[in-house]
């Protein structure tokens, strides 16, 4: 919630607000657009709060709301489905009168409380201290809403390996915690732990960085996109199809952290149309990782945003792909070593490089 000062008229009034931060794809048949939103909604229908926040949630300084914290709480009404429904419709557009694929990647969504205090039937911003509106109506009730107190309990899961015993390692915003004793990863689902087939890709010495990737085999509806024979023939790789690749599966290589648009696209479309095919060997790595920042869920929603990125028949193509359902077969996480450059980081054999600022500020997203 937003702090505000101490009001002689009383406790102030705390209203909704739900906050959806992220970034939205947007792929039609000539390119793919993308843009950052960091926008906010009423919780809770109203017409005498404001209708969002503007800019005060990006600006201004939060703190938690606590059991203890002083205020009438009004609950929130609308669901994260709700909002993130309306703003999927409020951003959805066609792309040269064209049909298109959207998708919302990374997105964060949370309640923020905003102080109001009701003075002589002028409701008042209580952080600057001024009415809202002229005026409310005279059958403005604050009883006829919804009320709760902030008591949300913090749980906590200890970060020891369910397999072993041995104590988990893993950065403060990381999503996979990963066991040096048993070479295991490990997740929090419904609550526990859950363990991820994870591996590392050979190659690194101490001046590399491992950057974890989803390597996902999904099935697409309506699209013969199986095998490496497949994407050779659909990327119109400049390579003749060889005996055997048919039988070579085909699978995604979707980052497995958070990174700014463009990157993020370049790198799941220069991964994804390599297809490391080296050894993955199923333990930890010994060198320097990247934390897990973004769940395979996440990574999922982009294939098709990844995928109309590579296709060259749009024509032909692209307008299945818009309905075509995908459904996820497997999935594993893998390290793949990155070269540290002075400015870069490099990996030769896939020829794929990232500038190290990139990694930097990704923090922000």
């Amino acid at each position: 919630m937003f702090p505000c000062p101490d009001n002689s008229k009383g406790p102030p009034i705390c209203f909704p607000y739900w906050r959806f931060k992220g970034i939205l794809y947007s792929c039609g048949p000539t390119g793919t657009e993308h843009k950052f939103i960091d926008l906010s909604r009423q919780a809770v229908v109203s017409e005498c709060f404001p209708a969002s926040l503007g800019i005060r949630s990006q600006a201004l300084k939060l703190k938690f709301a606590l059991p203890e914290t002083e205020g009438i709480f009004i609950r929130p009404v609308l669901s994260q489905p709700d909002i993130i429904h309306g703003i999927r419709k409020l951003f959805s557009s066609q792309m040269d009168g064209n049909k298109e694929i959207q998708s919302f990647i990374g997105e964060t969504t949370s309640i923020i409380y905003a102080p109001f205090h009701v003075i002589n039937d002028n409701l008042y911003d209580s952080i600057l201290d001024m009415p809202v509106f002229s005026r409310l109506s005279g059958d403005f009730d604050i009883s006829g809403y919804p009320a709760e107190k902030p008591d949300w309990p913090i749980t906590f899961i200890p970060a020891l390996c369910p397999a072993c015993g041995w104590d988990l390692a893993g950065e403060r915003d990381s999503l996979a915690l990963l066991c040096r004793n048993c070479d295991s990863a490990w997740h929090h689902r419904n609550k526990r732990l859950e363990k991820i087939d994870m591996g590392y890709i050979p190659g690194g010495s101490d001046n590399h960085l491992f950057l974890p990737f989803w390597m996902i085999r999904a099935g697409i509806s309506g699209i013969a996109l199986d095998s490496y024979a497949d994407l050779v023939k659909i990327a119109n790789l400049p390579r003749v199809v060889q005996d055997g690749w048919k039988d070579i599966s085909f699978k995604f290589w979707i980052p497995a952290f958070k990174v700014r648009a463009q990157h993020f696209i370049r790198l799941a479309t220069q991964m994804t149309l390599s297809q490391p095919y080296d050894e993955i060997k199923s333990k930890v790595p010994a060198g320097t990782m990247h934390p897990v920042t973004l769940p395979v869920t996440e990574a999922i929603e982009s294939i098709k945003i990844v995928m109309s990125g590579f296709i060259k028949s749009k024509k032909n193509i692209f307008p299945s792909l818009i309905d075509a359902a995908i459904t996820p077969e497997s999935f594993y996480l893998v390290y793949i070593p990155f070269r540290t450059g002075h400015h870069d980081l490099i990996n030769e054999k896939y020829s794929v490089t990232l500038n190290n600022n990139v990694l930097s500020t990704a923090c922000n997203l």
